[in-house]
């Protein structure tokens, strides 16, 4: 049995925090410093696949805390939207969350949620879980509405929108995992902490 490993998530997201802590693991919060931008933008021009680019965005939290607490378990986690090949980023003004939602309105795009668990600066095991989101068609007296009262809360998400609050009303199909959209493929995660014994059977 494992159950006096240290849990560490190296993610700075409350939402992957509380999930964690909702579903029982006593776990530490670690945020990792990486220049995400850069990181990202190299893959990105290097034609790195989307759900690549979550993986290795997870990895490089996971091992750079890793590096720093060797003996503890250690979960890096990244999320990437893309809108067929094109990966879309969090907008940092209303202007460009609208675009944004402009552009989504009536297409289907995928979110791609990676997690990637290290422990002494090795990979132990990963994970991309994949959601396929069908966005409405979204009148533009809608959108200035919608955007007026939810900026602040989703000016830190990509493709400004939550679906936990009133981003929900934009979609008309979601195909995929509740928690991967929350940005944590929770159920496979659990499934390999339990498996290994880090969390009681």
């Amino acid at each position: 049995m494992h159950m006096t490993e240290q849990i560490i998530l190296a993610s700075g997201s409350e939402i992957r925090r509380d999930l964690l802590r909702r579903a029982g693991l006593d776990i530490q919060v670690m945020p990792a410093r990486i220049d995400e931008d850069a990181l990202r933008g190299g893959l990105v021009s290097e034609g790195v696949q989307p759900r690549d680019v979550a993986d290795a965005l997870a990895e490089a939290k996971a091992r750079k805390i890793s590096g720093k607490e060797p003996g503890a378990l250690v979960i890096g986690c990244d999320q990437i939207l893309n809108l067929g090949p094109e990966i879309l980023s969090k907008p940092e003004t209303p202007e460009i969350a609208r675009d944004q939602l402009q552009r989504l309105s009536g297409q289907t795009h995928m979110l791609q949620s990676a997690a990637v668990i290290y422990q002494g600066g090795e990979p132990l095991w990963r994970h991309v879980g994949v959601v396929r989101l069908r966005m409405r068609e979204i009148s533009e007296a809608y959108l200035d509405d919608y955007l007026a009262r939810n900026w602040e809360s989703v000016r830190h998400s990509v493709g400004a929108y939550k679906l936990e609050e009133e981003g929900v009303r934009l979609f008309t199909r979601i195909d995929g995992d509740y928690f991967t959209v929350l940005g944590l493929p929770m159920l496979e995660l659990l499934s390999y902490l339990t498996m290994r014994g880090t969390l009681p059977s």
